[in-house]
């Protein structure tokens, strides 16, 4: 087997935990010093390479896999979509809301929720889910948040009558029943 190969591969498969010399010289049955030459080989050839996007560093004595920094904007980019993340329950729970009841101000959302959206809102516009669709006639002028054109384009509909139909006072008692074994759960902590 090439030793520089499997050091890679070994590299690859620790993902983002990373590998130290110890870890790497177990798995390989090579010394410590073979495998900081084969560390330091990959590193030469990544950073000769300009058609690689990789390269190898070393954070807090684990060598590692990573893409090299002149990619950082567009991995920042490519971070940000929600396509490449998963929403929380409570941006899911929001964005439910949102999508029922639009137009809707942020403290509509945290009296249905009974806890404070701010952030969950925030993150939401970020991902071009929900957007500021006016102000609510009212002191202060409140924001109205609705859904974006993405947001139907991200869940595959074609517009919000196509939403499933849902039972409010079903939901409302599903919604009841889960808070109360969440406090049964907190209690028993």
């Amino acid at each position: 087997m090439n030793k520089t190969a499997t050091c890679e591969l070994l590299l690859f498969v620790s993902g983002e935990d990373g590998l130290s010399l110890t870890e790497l010289s177990g798995l390989t049955e090579l010394s410590k010093q073979a495998c900081q030459q084969q560390i330091e080989h990959l590193r030469e050839k990544y950073q000769s390479d300009e058609e690689s996007a990789l390269t190898i560093i070393e954070t807090a004595g684990k060598y590692k896999m990573a893409t090299k920094e002149t990619f950082a904007d567009l991995l920042k980019n490519y971070a940000k979509t929600p396509l490449n993340q998963s929403l929380s329950k409570s941006a899911l729970e929001v964005l439910s809301i949102v999508a029922y009841k639009q137009p809707i101000t942020r403290l509509e959302i945290d009296l249905l929720r009974g806890v404070n959206s701010s952030g969950v809102i925030a993150t939401l516009r970020a991902f071009d889910l929900i957007e500021k669709k006016g102000e609510l006639e009212a002191p202060g002028r409140p924001s109205l948040y609705g859904t974006t054109e993405f947001f139907l384009d991200y869940i595959g509909i074609n517009d919000l009558t196509d939403l499933p139909e849902i039972d409010e006072t079903e939901f409302l008692a599903e919604k009841q029943i889960l808070f109360n074994e969440s406090e049964e759960n907190d209690e028993n902590q």
